[in-house]
């Protein structure tokens, strides 16, 4: 029993995913029928002036009647991401050397994604990296 007086969920099966700042939870726990279900749990450090820290955490709770349309939507996006993007990371913080392009010069602005990329089909398929995703 904790201080509360609520007995404490118990962990079956827990992995954790350290990310930089972040670190990513991954913990099956039981429900008080005995069934089970996943928390997905991400902490983020953050420092303060003073040189103390603290921690951000947000939690999702994905129960076993999810688990199909969670996974096709998890593998849908994250197919989408490497295929447009690559696998490598682009970004200020990542690469030293980044430099953002200037697309304020381009006249076609239906070419033009949201976040600013150029969006042409050979652009797509010649980022395309097959990955394999079944152990999700």
């Amino acid at each position: 029993m904790s201080d509360h007086g609520m007995m404490e969920k118990e962990e079956i099966f827990s992995k954790v995913l350290r990310a930089g700042r972040r670190t990513y939870f991954f913990d099956v726990r039981a429900t008080k029928a005995g069934d089970y279900y996943l928390t997905i749990t991400e902490s983020k450090k953050f420092t303060n002036d003073d040189g103390s820290f603290h921690y951000k955490k947000h939690k999702i709770y994905l129960y076993k009647e999810d688990f199909s349309e969670f996974n096709d939507i998890l593998r849908e996006m994250t197919d989408y991401i490497i295929a447009e993007k690559g696998d490598e990371v682009i970004s200020e913080r990542h690469q030293k050397d980044f430099k953002k392009e200037d697309y304020s010069s381009q006249t076609n602005n239906d070419d033009i994604a949201e976040g600013g990329e150029s969006i042409t089909d050979s652009d797509s398929a010649e980022k395309f990296t097959d990955i394999n995703f079944e152990d999700i």
